[in-house]
Parts: C-alpha cells; structure tokens; sequence
C-alpha cells in the first residue's frame, strides 16, 4: 500500500560556489544554496576543502573551519527553504582561488 503523504526528501540541496573577485593573495566568492527537494528545508549547511586558502570574512552565515574543510551553516534569516527556492552566503578569502566541490546536507 503506497504512502499517499510520502515524506520529503530530507537534506535535499546544491550549494553552487562561484567566485565573484579576484586580487593578489585573496578573492571573494559567493554560494548559492538551493532546495532541490520535495519539501520544506529547515536549515542546511555546505562544505567544502579550504584548499590552502583561509576565510577572513563571512556574511549569511556562520563558519566552522576544521582540519582545512570549512563548513557553513545558515544563517537565522535565511535557513528556511520551500521546494526550488534559493538562499547565498558571501565571504572573502586570503589564498589562492579556486572551485571546490561542495557539499550541501539539511539540518
């Protein structure tokens, strides 16, 4: 017997990481995170492997740096997504530019 509510898919997001200026020895980036989703998101956080570089600034959001992997967490403003909506967080960065591959979960 099929579920006729099925709970949506906890923990469904991207976190597209883009970078948005670049100077010698730092640069400043954005990610936008989406819900990809069936349901609501409650809150979400990204990660991804500093590469070398160090954040020295961060907005929409709140940093944990461990073992060179950052890892960001939303922000109380912008935590909840319904179904295909999107939300960013900004920061600027001392070190070499790049494209990390991130990784978006619920929380």
């Amino acid at each position: 017997d099929p579920d006729p509510d099925p709970e949506p898919v906890p923990g469904a997001c991207t976190a597209q990481f883009r970078t948005v200026a670049s100077w010698s020895g730092g640069y400043q980036a954005e990610v936008t995170v989406k819900n990809t989703g069936t349901g609501p998101l409650p809150g979400w956080n990204v990660a991804w492997d500093l590469g070398g570089s160090t954040v020295s600034s961060l907005w929409n959001g709140s940093l944990t740096v461990s073992a060179g992997r950052a890892t960001v967490h939303n922000a109380a403003h912008n935590g909840a997504l319904s179904p295909g909506a999107t939300t960013s967080f900004g920061f600027t960065a001392n070190g070499p530019t790049g494209t990390p591959a991130t990784h978006c979960a619920g929380s």
